[in-house]
């Protein structure tokens, strides 16, 4: 069951929001101000049509999507969201309470339930609506003279282009791909088979312990398996003979313990396994089968390969970088348009970025009906195919085009030129990554479910989003103080 909020015209002002000491709340703070830029009605109505008429009243789609947007904000766990709430007066109004409550709003471990809830595609159309809904402010006139490095406006000589298709090409469109890591350690396949052996021990006690002085218990050798990985895993440095050694010891150990547990489901009838007990097994049951396969072909690479027993989605992304050659998260297609950025792809296996281009620039053409002017992209994404395509729209893909350069050095001066100005307009997608993981936490994903970190990766950057609201609506704000401060100034003059 859903029970309506406060409508936002129902709510108190700022000025008239009770406070137990008496005052009132300043206009200009920022959960006041990020309140007026979200479009809390058109999202309750989505919101609600997920519940049913009966049952008890679930808590509204302002403290659910509230409370993300706090602790998303100020990276704080789910207990201290709960207690910077409490304590804090205009996070209460930025929930859209009446007043202040000194008590505890919610229990910290709704905030999961509020995560499943507003999924991943549900927080996209909330980023389509606060970006491009029906609330407007001054960022269509100002984004000519406050762009500044978000790579919105059109190079120096350039001028709006008709399209192919019919229509003006308008704006840029700047895409790239990253890898959002997840909260797991570095796997080895050494760790992983140990990791899934002790499950299975502790499994088979669960089971046998019912059956404690009545029957035998298995014999698991887990002293010896665990001395046998000790004995590899603290090596310095580990030889392939080694390390094959080991790995065939673990699969013995897991293969053996496996065999047992499914003679015990069967005679052991009085012991019922728990929920997490039956997710694990088949986690590790396919875990078992990977590794086996890999270590009798001798291969290291392996379809939807498991790299972690508690978050069996992960998958090792190869990225080649410097820093970190393998990632093991999910990878995210990028693209920021007027400043925005939207996540327009989200996989938790590896994908060949340049095939999204087309569908990209398609969702440019849906928010602005108009294509963009040029697109700013790496190297990855200058295929023939994508070359074809944003030449019949008479869209520019930055870099350098196909065959030899002109043997005109003007020429070739002017093309050097503009690559360098399109790559300094494509920076800001780099900015727009750093951002997310210097400060919003995108470079580690603490959630533990697929269905949650998704909901995670996308409020980062309806978060980052909000900030850009906040910006323009602060320019905005400047500007007319300047123009008014002009004009009057000029009155006194007359």
């Amino acid at each position: 069951m859903y029970r309506k909020s406060i409508k936002k015209s129902e709510q108190k002002e700022f000025e008239n929001f009770l406070l137990p000491y008496g005052g009132k709340l300043r206009s200009d703070n920022r959960w006041v101000l990020l309140a007026k830029e979200i479009p809390w009605e058109a999202i309750e109505k989505k919101y609600a049509s997920q519940f049913k008429e009966n049952g008890a009243p679930a808590k509204s789609v302002r403290i659910a999507l509230g409370s993300l947007i706090i602790q998303t904000r100020l990276s704080l766990t789910d207990v201290e969201t709960v207690q910077q709430i409490r304590e804090n007066v205009y996070m209460q109004y930025f929930l859209g309470y009446d007043g202040y409550r000194d008590e505890q709003p919610f229990d910290s471990s709704l905030l999961v339930h509020f995560r499943k809830r507003l999924n991943f595609t549900t927080i996209q159309e909330i980023n389509e609506m606060i970006c491009f809904g029906e609330k407007k402010d001054c960022e269509n006139d100002k984004s000519n003279d406050h762009s500044g490095t978000d790579g919105n406006q059109p190079m120096t000589g350039e001028k709006k282009t008709e399209s192919a298709v019919g229509g003006i090409n308008e704006g840029k469109l700047i895409m790239d791909a990253t890898c959002v890591p997840a909260d797991i350690k570095y796997p080895t396949d050494l760790n992983l088979l140990s990791e899934a052996r002790e499950n299975i021990e502790r499994v088979i006690d669960h089971l046998h312990r019912p059956y404690a002085g009545k029957r035998v218990k298995v014999r698991m050798y887990r002293n010896k398996a665990r001395r046998d990985y000790l004995r590899a895993a603290k090596k310095r440095k580990i030889s392939m003979k080694m390390l094959r050694k080991a790995l065939r010891k673990q699969l013995g150990y897991l293969g053996r313990n496996l065999a047992y547990l499914e003679i015990m489901k069967k005679t052991h009838k009085k012991a019922n396994l728990t929920r997490w007990m039956k997710n694990r097994l088949k986690v590790i049951h396919e875990l078992y089968r990977q590794q086996k396969e890999m270590f009798d072909q001798k291969v290291n690479r392996i379809p939807n390969r498991i790299v972690s027993l508690s978050q069996p989605h992960v998958r090792p992304i190869v990225r080649g970088k410097a820093g970190a050659a393998t990632e093991f998260g999910a990878k995210i297609s990028v693209s920021i348009a007027s400043g925005y950025g939207f996540v327009n792809r989200l996989d938790w296996n590896n994908f060949n970025e340049s095939v999204d281009l087309k569908d990209q620039v398609e969702k440019y053409n849906q928010r602005f009906g108009v294509y963009p002017e040029s697109v700013h992209a790496d190297r990855i994404y200058l295929t023939r195919e994508n070359r074809e395509y944003c030449e019949k729209r008479k869209i520019r893909l930055m870099g350098r085009g196909p065959g030899r350069p002109p043997e005109d050095k003007k020429i070739r001066r002017l093309l050097r030129i503009q690559q360098r100005n399109d790559e300094g307009v494509r920076v800001a997608i780099e900015g727009k990554f750093g951002q997310g993981k210097r400060r919003y936490g995108l470079s580690k994903i603490m959630c533990k479910l697929s269905d949650t970190s998704e909901t995670m990766i996308g409020l980062i950057f309806l978060i980052m989003n909000l900030e850009k609201k906040l910006k323009v609506l602060l320019l905005c704000l400047l500007d007319f103080l300047k123009k008014y401060s002009m004009k009057k100034a000029n009155l006194v003059f007359q």
